[in-house]
Order: structure tokens, then C-alpha cells, then sequence
């Protein structure tokens, strides 16, 4: 068959051309990144023989082999695995398809430009490009691979610098072997002799003890010791196993450092950095099971993006079954990682009858409740790798408010949210309550895009005359969650943008009520007219308690959903009813006096433009609040209208 000579998808060119140029000092990685990849095929290819039995695939003897050629300067990772068909190859290896890449190469460069190695090795693990770390050590990479159940096979070849080349070879053993010719060592740039036995030893057994397949090695030097010790040159080689294959899992805990568990989260995940939390739990009596959980330092580029995997890792019995077992784990907990290694489930167990077992409920549960009990005792044993958390998954974690009923007290318990307490440290719930001023009912909030915004709002104004706190929501999440009306001990969350507001002492209560009988009846004719004259823009016109400062703001009645809400729902597709809001003036600002004082003395007289007057204020509330105009145009020329007439 011909060769046939690719050029790399531009963000892969430029990303081989990073790896080639060093973006990070532990090169030794990219054994790690070859042997967990034939570690993945090994796993599909026995549990695709499990389920087909027609596939005609040797599944007898999966293992791993790691052969070096000092002579050559060749370094060859091998696994008689699934294999890869020549489509796959090409999708797989020539491209790098993600939505994300762009984002990706920017802050890989800035990462590189500061010189900041720890930077660079997580966005390369949250990229998930492990083959392509061999470009840090070879000058030419060669993979060759057969499917399982397929007759011919495929050779990629490629030196890094812009293309590749494929051809279909007649014959190829089952599986995948890539063949790195290496680069000249030089230690001073941390790139060691990878044809050196020792040297292999030492990062197989680093970084990949745990792998639960037989990591083999045959030396040249191994093989003619030998040969010498034996009187022949043809002696068979013995390999030498390299790794223990124990499960970490299934080790008790004194047993295990904590480096060898952040490698099996890195063998799991493809993840570069060590985990932020390791979780283990171990469940006895009719349905035994054990699971080694890992929460990352770091949220995966693409955590928000459609087709993100989620999901644990199942074993049977130490069998692997199936990889991103999303039955395991609520979607809010997508980016928890980790093992699970069940006693009693079937070995062909599938997706479906996943999602109807009983078991495998009540795992779910268990999981999701011991990765939220974990998080609250981060929260006392270690507020800063908390506060790592809740930065890099708080996002996602509140999805769960509006899902997993069950556990939304225990979500709401770990949570933390922006606050006008303090600019730069958020609360928690429990510490909000612990500050609440007499008399306050309620945890109030205010929902917008940005903090900036949501301080400058209208809707603020009485809360921060009177010191009283408030949460700041700007996650898109926390529009639908809080809609729920949740309490925390007993408080209700409230939005100051909603309902009627009565703050302050019981005594405060009662002056304030008095002023406003007061006040209503002073403006009742100016009330119920802009009522009238702007009913089909809003439900009512009334006195504002929540004002010192602005003339009007809009706010909404206390079971209505709010704009922000329908914006989210229209954009979803979702048909939503237009919601008539309500129109609040502040009695004590001139713009209002000075309005109803021109309505009484013009009642019956003409009111054009006391009716302009009124469209304005409500529309300047609108935007006071970050809202829509209907109608921006006409607002243009009123204003325009209004400030000619000043001249």
C-alpha cells in the first residue's frame, strides 16, 4: 500500500512544536503517558472479548512490554491491546478535536513565557495530549497498531515538525507499539539515557507500580548476561516484571504513601498535578464494594463544555469493566475521579441495567455523600485547600442545589458565596447567620453578572445604609437555584430585588411604617395615575422602602421569576410568559417630589409630558439595574427631547 503524507491540524503543530522545544523540566513523563495508554487498551481489548465473543482476539496473555536498543538509540512501548483501526489513527493522533485548543495554546505560551513549569504540566493535563509528550525525548516517534478482529494494519510516522506519515502494513501483531528514536542525553537539560535499564525501572516503578498488567523488560545488557552466564547466544530471554500490579485500593492505608496515590489519580485522570483531596471508603456486610475517590486541584478545561466524561472507573472483583461510569457519581460531582471495586456486580454488566440496579443506587448515594462530608471537613482541617475547591468547582457543586434534594442542605453547608462583607473573602451560610443584624429574617441576596454590578444596583441601596449584609450571586446557576426559596437553619434565602422590604428593629419597623402610611397618602393620586399610564409595561406603581438614594428601581413580586431567568429559558428554547414587573419611587429623591407636585397642580389640565417624564423614570430603572429597553430609540429622543429644553 502507498504512504500517504499528512500535514498536523495547525493546533497540533503547534503543540508538538512546545513538547519539542521543552515547555517542562520532568521529561520523564512521557513513559508514564505511554504505559497508561496501553494500560487503557489492555482494558478495552478484555472487556470487548467479554462481550463479543466473535472478535477472535487473544486475550490470554495482555501485558505491557518496554524494550530498549542502546546501539539504535530506540526506546519501544508495546501492547497486544484493542489496537487502533487506520480511521482511528488519523482522527486520533494527526488532530487534536477540542473546541478548546485555541484558549489552550494561549495560556500554554503565557505559562511558558513566565517560565512557570508547574503552570504548564497542569494545563497539559487538563489538555489530555500524552502521546504527545514523546516529542520531548525522540526525534522521530514511529506507532504501529492492528486492531483486534481486524487483518491489516497502520504505521504513523512522524519527526514532529509539520506532518506525518501513513501506510497500511499487511502484517502487524495485535495492539499498539510506539518506537521513540531517542534524543542525545544531556542531563543538564533533565534528558536522561532512556535506553538505560535502571532508568526505566526507576519510572515504571515511580509512576506506574499500580497498573494492574505486567510491565515487562528485555535489555540487550539483560539478555547477553544471560546468554554469557548460560554458554549460548541463542538463550531465551527471561523479561524481568517491573511493576508490583497491586491495587491501591485494596492495600490498607498505612500500606500506601501518598505518591503512589497521586499517580494512580494520574494514571486515571491523565492529569499532570497531584490531587487536592484523596478519598477512601470501604463498605462491608450484604453488598460489599471499595472506592478510592480523588478531587482535583484544578477544574478540567472543558468541565462545563457538552460531552464531558464523567464518571468513576468500575472494577468487579478487581475485573476491570468500564471506564466513565456515570452511574457512580451525580453529575455535579463530574469531576470527581476515581476507583470503584464492586464484589457482587455481573462481569457483563452493562450501561442500561447500570442505571436501574439497586446497588449501584445506593452507591451513588454513599459516593456523593462521602465527597460532600470530605469537602465540610476540608473546610475546618484546611480553609485554603477549601478555598481551592470551592474556586475551582463551587460552579458546578451548586448545580446540585436544583438535583440531589436529598443532600441540598449538606451542598448549601459547604458552599461559600461573594459577599459586601468583604471584597475579597467569601462566606459561608453558617458565618452569614452568625452576623445577621437584630431583627433580620432572612439571608438576602442579590443575583447579576458581575459584583460590580449587583453593588451598584438600586436594589442595594436601604441594605447598605443600614449595614445589613448581602450575598452576591453572579454564577448563571445561582438564577435557577435560589428560585427554589431554600433555608439554611431556618432562614430563607430572599433577593432584596423581590417583594415588599421591611428592615431594621421592631422599632425601626414601626417608624417606618408610619412614615410610608405617610407618604402614600401624599402620592396616592401620582400612584394610581402612573399606574394607569404605564399598565402595559408594568403591574403597579408604589412607594419604594428599599431607595436612598435613587429616584425609581423595578423590581419583581416575591413568586415571579426574574428577567435574568426568562433570558435563560428563551435561550434554552424554553417558552416563558412575559412577567409584568413593578415600578417602585422613592418618595424622598426631588425627581419624584417635584413629579407629583406637577401632577397635583396639572390634574386637570394637560399631562403629555408628565407622561414622558413617567417613561423615563421607569425606564432609567431599568437601566439602573443592567436591564432591556423595549423600546431604546424612543428613550434616546425623550432624553434628547428633555436636555434640549435645559439649554
Amino acid at each position: 500500500m502507498p504512504t500517504e503524507t499528512f500535514e498536523f491540524q495547525v493546533e497540533a503543530r503547534q503543540l508538538l512544536q512546545m513538547m519539542i522545544h521543552s515547555i517542562y523540566s520532568n521529561k520523564d513523563v512521557f513513559l508514564r503517558e505511554l504505559v497508561s495508554n496501553a494500560s487503557d487498551a489492555l482494558d478495552k481489548l478484555r472487556l470487548e472479548a467479554l462481550r463479543d465473543d466473535s472478535l477472535g482476539a487473544d486475550a490470554s496473555d495482555l501485558h505491557i512490554d518496554i524494550e530498549t536498543d542502546e546501539q539504535a538509540r530506540t526506546l519501544t512501548v508495546r501492547d497486544n491491546g484493542i489496537g487502533m483501526s487506520h480511521d482511528e489513527v488519523v482522527q486520533l493522533i494527526g488532530t487534536i478535536a477540542n473546541s478548546g485548543t485555541a484558549k489552550f495554546l494561549r495560556e500554554l505560551k503565557e505559562a511558558k513565557e513566565s517560565e512557570d513549569a508547574t503552570a504548564a504540566e497542569g494545563l497539559i493535563g487538563q489538555f489530555g495530549v500524552g502521546f504527545y509528550s514523546s516529542f520531548m525525548v525522540a526525534d522521530e516517534v514511529t506507532l504501529l497498531t492492528r486492531r483486534a478482529g481486524e487483518t491489516r494494519g497502520t504505521r504513523w510516522t512522524s519527526t514532529g515538525e509539520g506532518t506525518y506519515t501513513i501506510e497500511t502494513v499487511d502484517s502487524a501483531p495485535q495492539g499498539t507499539s510506539v518506537t521513540l528514536r531517542l534524543k542525545p542525553e544531556d542531563t543538564e537539560d533533565r534528558l536522561y539515557d532512556y535506553t538505560s535499564p535502571w532508568k526505566i525501572r526507576e519510572i515504571v516503578k515511580r509512576y506506574s507500580d499500580f497498573i494492574t498488567w505486567p510491565i515487562r523488560m528485555v535489555t540487550e545488557t539483560d539478555a547477553e548476561a544471560k546468554d554469557a552466564e548460560e554458554g549460548s547466544d541463542d538463550a531465551p530471554r527471561e523479561p524481568e516484571t517491573l511493576n508490583s500490579m497491586k491495587a491501591l485500593w485494596a492495600r490498607s492505608r498505612d500500606e500506601v504513601s501518598d505518591d503512589e496515590y497521586h499517580e494512580l489519580y494520574k494514571h486515571i485522570s491523565h492529569d499532570w498535578i497531584d490531587p487536592l483531596e484523596t478519598v477512601r471508603l470501604q463498605a462491608e456486610g450484604t453488598f460489599e464494594y471499595q472506592a478510592l475517590l480523588f478531587i482535583p486541584s484544578h477544574a478540567p478545561h472543558d468541565l462545563f463544555m457538552q460531552g464531558y466524561k464523567r464518571g468513576i472507573q468500575l472494577y468487579v472483583k478487581r475485573v476491570f469493566i468500564m471506564d466513565d461510569c456515570e452511574a457512580l457519581m451525580p453529575p455535579y460531582l463530574r469531576f470527581v475521579k476515581g476507583v470503584v471495586d464492586a464484589q457482587d456486580l455481573s462481569l457483563n454488566v452493562s450501561r442500561e441495567i447500570l442505571q436501574q440496579d439497586r446497588q449501584i443506587q445506593m452507591m451513588h448515594r454513599r459516593l456523593a455523600k462521602k465527597v460532600l462530608s470530605t469537602v465540610k471537613d476540608m473546610m475546618t482541617a484546611d480553609p485554603e485547600r477549601y478555598a481551592t475547591f470551592w474556586r475551582e468547582f463551587g460552579r458546578v457543586v451548586k448545580e446540585g442545589l436544583l438535583s440531589d434534594f436529598e443532600n441540598r442542605d449538606a451542598i448549601l453547608r459547604i458552599a461559600s458565596f461573594a459577599t459586601t462583607h468583604d471584597e475579597d473573602a467569601p462566606t459561608t451560610l453558617r458565618q452569614y447567620v452568625e452576623r445577621m443584624k437584630e431583627g433580620q429574617e432572612h439571608i438576602f441576596y442579590l443575583t447579576g453578572e458581575s459584583r460590580q454590578a449587583i453593588e451598584n444596583s438600586p436594589h442595594m441601596e436601604a441594605f447598605r445604609a443600614k449595614g445589613i449584609e448581602v450575598l452576591l450571586l453572579t454564577d448563571p446557576v445561582d438564577e435557577v437555584w435560589v428560585e427554589a426559596e431554600p433555608e439554611f437553619d431556618g432562614k430563607k434565602l430572599r433577593s432584596v430585588a423581590k417583594g415588599e422590604i421591611d428592615l431594621g428593629t421592631e422599632e425601626e419597623k414601626k417608624e417606618a411604617a408610619t412614615e410610608r402610611e405617610n407618604h402614600q397618602r401624599e402620592y396616592a393620586d401620582l400612584l394610581s395615575w402612573m399606574t394607569e399610564r404605564l399598565g402595559e409595561t408594568v403591574k403597579e406603581v408604589r412607594l419604594s422602602s428599599r431607595l436612598t438614594v435613587s429616584p425609581a428601581c423595578v423590581v419583581s413580586d416575591a413568586h415571579d421569576v426574574t428577567p435574568a431567568l426568562q433570558n435563560m429559558y428563551r435561550a434554552m428554547g424554553q417558552p416563558v410568559p412575559e412577567v409584568k414587573r413593578i415600578l417602585e419611587l422613592n418618595p424622598e429623591h426631588p425627581l419624584v417630589g417635584g413629579l407629583n407636585r406637577a401632577y397635583a397642580e396639572r390634574a386637570e389640565k394637560d399631562t403629555t409630558g408628565l407622561e414622558e417624564t413617567a417613561e423615563l423614570l421607569h425606564d432609567l430603572a431599568l437601566l439602573a439595574e443592567g436591564g432591556e429597553l423595549s423600546d431604546p430609540s424612543r428613550f434616546v429622543k425623550l432624553m434628547a427631547d428633555r436636555l434640549e429644553r435645559t439649554l
